[in-house]
């Protein structure tokens, strides 16, 4: 999906900035397990046990992928760029919020009230992950779906001594911790049961 086009502002109130994003796509959903599965047995990763077993269950396969820490999320995007012949790589955290929040600056994906029937959060009751495609009425201005709730999602940023950002929330955090504005510090080296990624592509100009 497409960055929009015009300035955006991005930041928590009273930190906001405006910055110009366009050329960029983003992913339409966040990487799901059945993506990660074709990854891990292409590549020969090595996996933990129990997210072996959530990479083969065919009623997870629709269901966000967890369980890679950031460098084998990086992996992931390099192994994808290659089988699509596209510069595939993690969205930064500018990128994954304007996608979130549009030239609105939206509080969530789809407007200013929140709205537990839009998005995985805990108010909505679920407990655990659900598909990508569930929530089709909570896409962002730019169509991207489920970027608030259902799992964190690594954005290439740094967050300081040594951890990087997450973005979006999962089904563990409320309302205010899915608010497309709120940036979160992680531990790189850390794979965690709710944090997934999403990727984004830079276009290239093809030379007729």
């Amino acid at each position: 999906m497409p960055l929009p086009d015009g300035p955006v502002r991005l930041g928590e109130p009273g930190e906001e900035r405006e910055v110009v994003l366009g050329g960029v796509l983003i992913g339409r959903f966040p990487v799901v397990n059945a993506h990660v599965a074709a990854f891990a047995a292409a590549t020969r990763l090595a996996v933990a046990p129990d997210l072996a077993a959530r990479l083969t269950a065919p009623e997870l396969a629709d269901h966000p992928a967890t369980g890679l820490a950031f460098g084998q999320a990086r992996a992931f995007c390099a192994w994808a760029a290659a089988e699509l012949g596209r510069p595939v790589r993690l969205p930064t955290a500018d990128e994954w919020e304007a996608a979130a929040r549009g030239t609105d600056a939206r509080t969530w994906p789809w407007g200013d009230v929140f709205d537990p029937e839009r998005c995985n959060a805990s108010e909505s009751g679920w407990g655990w992950t659900v598909p990508v495609t569930a929530h089709p009425d909570g896409a962002g201005p730019t169509g991207a779906e489920q970027l608030a709730g259902n799992v964190w999602e690594w954005v290439d940023a740094d967050a300081g001594d040594g951890w990087v950002q997450v973005r979006g929330g999962s089904y563990l955090d409320c309302a205010w911790g899915v608010r497309s504005s709120r940036a979160q510090p992680a531990d790189p080296a850390r794979p965690t049961a709710t944090t997934g990624l999403r990727i984004a592509i830079t276009p290239t100009l093809e030379v007729p």
